[in-house]
C-alpha cells in the first residue's frame, strides 16, 4: 500500500474517531441512548467501505483514470445498497425513521464522503491526461 493511501486511511480513522466521539457526546447530552441504532456498525462499515473503495479506485487510477468518477459513483451506490440492506430494515421496524437513526448512518457516511472527495480530487488534480 502506498504511503498516500495509508496516510488517507489514518486521517479517515482519526477524523471518524473524533466525529464518533462528538456524535456520542451529543446523543448523551440529548439524553438519547448512545449505542442504539447500530451506530458502531455504521461507523465501522463506512470506514471499511471508504477504505476499500479508495484502494480499488487507486488500483485502477493509472489504467483508466477517465473512469475514476464512475468508479467513485459506483462506490457511493454500493454504500447506499448496504444502507438499504443492513440498516433500513432495522430502522423501519417501528414504521418511522427517527432523527437519531438517520444520523447514525448519515453522519459517518457524509464524513467519509467528504474526505474521499477531498483526497480523490487532489489525486486527480495531480494527474496528466
Amino acid at each position: 500500500m502506498k504511503k498516500a493511501t495509508f496516510k488517507f486511511l489514518a486521517v479517515l480513522l482519526l477524523v471518524l474517531t473524533v466525529v464518533f466521539a462528538a456524535h456520542l457526546f451529543i446523543l448523551q447530552n440529548m439524553e438519547l441512548p448512545i449505542f442504539d441504532d447500530r451506530i458502531v456498525l455504521s461507523y465501522l462499515l463506512n470506514f471499511v467501505m471508504a477504505g476499500t473503495i479508495l484502494i480499488f479506485i487507486k488500483s485502477k487510477f493509472n489504467k483508466k483514470s477517465l473512469h475514476t468518477g464512475f468508479l467513485f459513483l459506483a462506490g457511493s451506490g454500493l454504500k447506499f445498497l448496504v444502507f438499504f440492506l443492513v440498516f433500513y430494515p432495522v430502522y423501519q421496524q417501528d414504521g418511522t425513521m427517527s432523527s437519531s437513526e438517520f444520523a447514525a448512518f448519515f453522519v459517518p457516511y457524509a464524513t467519509c464522503l467528504i474526505l474521499e472527495v477531498i483526497y480523490l480530487s487532489k489525486q486527480l488534480n495531480n494527474q496528466d491526461f
